[in-house]
């Protein structure tokens, strides 16, 4: 009985160091980051294209965390320079993402900045890559006899189009895309961070 207070005192002492080392010191240093140069805010539609990626779970199966070069070949593979805490100064909750069942979207604004193009891929991704598994989000999308007034119509194959009439983009799929064209983190680090991280000062390969 007598060992149970030093044990429980030790226990508290080894979670407040954690807490302290893990939570609270690094939540000190990044609220002191500037965002890096070129980085705008989101856009209230961006913001609420975000809301839905987040509201998808998009990050179960796409990072948004391009590695250094002696991590992987991140930057060969198009995804863009290493990525640096400066780059998610707005981003809240992050969405780092640990699982790459798709490619990392870091920088997916800049490789595919096409509205288009997503829209089809969210409709349909069989409708671009034919061994594509990610799954369609039909849902966010409405099927209408006749286009109207301001609709935004989405591409398809014949084999993916309705028997009668047309497929329209609603907001909320709009919305999303504005979100992910806006994801472009391709102008250069700064160099303090470069230097902190131990990444190399590159231009960006996108």
């Amino acid at each position: 009985m007598n060992r149970i207070v030093p044990l429980a005192t030790l226990a508290l002492g080894i979670l407040a160091f954690a807490t302290l080392l893990l939570v609270i010191a690094p939540a000190a240093q990044i609220r002191q980051l500037s965002a890096t140069p070129g980085l705008q805010p989101y856009t209230a539609q961006e913001q609420r294209g975000r809301d839905i990626y987040v509201a998808q779970g998009c990050l179960y199966c796409h990072s948004q965390q391009p590695r250094a070069p002696e991590q992987a070949p991140d930057a060969q593979r198009g995804w863009g320079r290493a990525a640096v805490a400066s780059d998610y100064v707005y981003d809240r909750p992050h969405q780092l993402g640990t699982m790459r069942t798709g490619p990392d979207l870091q920088n997916v604004g800049a490789r595919l900045p096409s509205r288009d193009w997503h829209l089809t891929h969210l409709y349909q991704p069989r409708a671009i890559f034919d061994w594509s598994i990610m799954p369609a989000y039909r849902y966010l999308f409405e099927v209408k006899a006749r286009a109207e007034p301001g609709d935004i119509v989405v591409a398809l194959p014949n084999e993916f189009r309705p028997d009668t009439g047309v497929v329209v983009a609603s907001e909320d799929a709009l919305d999303l895309v504005a979100y992910l064209l806006a994801l472009d983190r391709t102008m250069p680090a700064p160099d303090g961070a470069v230097r902190d991280h131990g990444y190399e000062s590159r231009e960006p390969s996108e």
